[in-house]
């Protein structure tokens, strides 16, 4: 039997490593206050309804926008008007990717918890045998079971991995058949960063520091994986070795994604979007037995069968010599960390 990697919760384990504690102000709001909350949230261009949500783990309020249900105990009214609109803008976002738009399903559902007793309580209930691992995230989100759920570690890191789980929710509703990790976790990783521009939020994976910041020290220590290992990988194989190589997988991953997207003016962006295509439509030239897992959604993939269906793909779409890709690639990385400056730990 092979080994089951559970891949989507280690994003969340890694963003604020040692961060354990609740946002300082957890956003409960008094009845009287609730009610102009959800009148203040109606009146918002991203929402379509608000109305109160008496869930089992607290009182609050259930949003509604045009792709999704956002259930949440949080009633800070800060936090409560950026994020329909975030959520709306990642979904365009998502859509993006893509050289075509999809047409839109039913909504998808998030869950944003208040406090961490909140979600830790959601998580026990709702995870199984898989709890004990996702009670160890020690600050984020994570996707499961068709659900994002995620509670308040402040706006700026709930809207990040927000935006990075939410890639993984899309993916999983839109496309026939499940990513290869590098792939899933990379184009996760374009939508962890984000500015307020002109009433839209806008993500800037250039200025995401966390993954830029992984990958200059890679790069400084000349421990940059080749592209034919980071390809093969998943976050569950590298977790046994430190968290300090779960984040260079992350940052390789993010950095294959944009290179495979930027680099030479986007001359590899139209096969990059054919093989996402290829998942959303079912078209990967793959056999039978490899089809059946690859739509099986809702099982992790198994170490072997992500790394050999991650090879097969690259070759089919990107090139089969991804040693000739190694110089233009580490030309890449090193052009966009020219600016990250290390500071030594004491």
């Amino acid at each position: 039997m092979h080994k089951i990697i559970p891949v989507l919760a280690i994003f969340a384990m890694l963003l604020c490593p040692g961060c354990q504690k609740t946002a300082r102000h957890e956003g409960v709001a008094s009845p009287d206050r609730t009610d102009t909350l959800i009148a203040s949230l109606q009146r918002l261009p991203a929402v379509e309804n608000v109305g109160q949500w008496d869930g089992e783990y607290g009182k609050g309020l259930l949003i509604t926008t045009a792709h999704y249900e956002i259930y949440t105990t949080l009633l800070d009214p800060l936090m409560l008007t950026k994020i329909p609109a975030f959520m709306e803008c990642a979904y365009q976002g998502y859509q993006k990717q893509l050289p075509k738009p999809l047409a839109a399903v039913d909504k998808m559902t998030v869950y944003l918890f208040a406090t961490r007793t909140q979600w830790d309580e959601y998580t026990t209930a709702n995870t199984g045998q898989m709890s004990p691992l996702y009670l160890k995230i020690k600050a984020g989100a994570y996707y499961l079971d068709g659900n994002i759920v995620a509670y308040n570690i402040g706006i700026t890191k709930t809207m990040s991995v927000l935006g990075h789980e939410g890639w993984h929710q899309f993916a999983n509703v839109y496309f026939k058949y499940k990513l290869p990790s590098w792939l899933d976790e990379g184009i996760a990783t374009l939508f962890e960063t984000s500015k307020y521009e002109a009433g839209q939020w806008v993500f800037t994976p250039e200025k995401n520091s966390a993954r830029l910041g992984a990958l200059k020290v890679t790069l400084v220590t000349q421990k940059r994986l080749p592209i034919s290992d980071i390809i093969g990988l998943n976050p569950g194989q590298v977790l046994l070795e430190n968290d300090q190589a779960v984040s260079a997988f992350y940052a390789q991953s993010y950095a294959l994604v944009r290179f495979l997207r930027e680099e030479d003016y986007g001359r590899r962006l139209g096969n990059f979007q054919k093989m996402l295509m290829g998942a959303v439509d079912g078209s990967w030239r793959i056999d039978g037995e490899a089809q059946l897992i690859a739509s099986d959604k809702e099982s992790p993939m198994t170490v072997v069968y992500n790394s050999y269906l991650a090879t097969k793909l690259f070759g089919m779409y990107i090139t089969n010599n991804t040693p000739t890709l190694e110089k233009p690639y580490t030309l890449f990385c090193n052009k966009i960390t020219y600016r990250m400056q290390l500071t030594a730990r004491k």
